[in-house]
């Protein structure tokens, strides 16, 4: 058995086969593993995104003996803050008549 590639390794692996693919592979039997292979490449860098994102945590403050308090990471929680701070659209002011044009 083959060791498990790191992310990078596997993703650039993924990106070649990928290329190969688009290029058109001259033997289907060979297409045909390479799309297998590939398979498997991105479902080791899914593992591995899965695996660092539940590894990533906030500081959500500190206990009374100075220890550092953490929470899981929620992405939905940046999306909803940054969808909240972002202004909301201006609509154009109308002009009234006599605003400052000439007749």
């Amino acid at each position: 058995m083959e060791p498990e590639l790191e992310f990078e390794a596997a993703l650039n692996e993924l990106e070649r086969i990928v290329g190969n693919l688009e290029g058109g592979e001259p033997a289907l039997a060979d297409a045909l593993a390479k799309y297998e292979r590939g398979i498997h490449l991105v479902a080791r860098c899914q593992n591995l995104l899965d695996g660092a994102d539940r590894t990533v945590a906030l500081l959500s403050g500190v206990d009374a003996n100075g220890q550092p308090l953490t929470t899981p990471f929620d992405t939905t929680a940046t999306a909803d803050r940054d969808r909240a701070d972002s202004p909301a659209p201006k609509t154009p002011k109308t002009p009234k008549l006599n605003d400052g044009i000439p007749f």
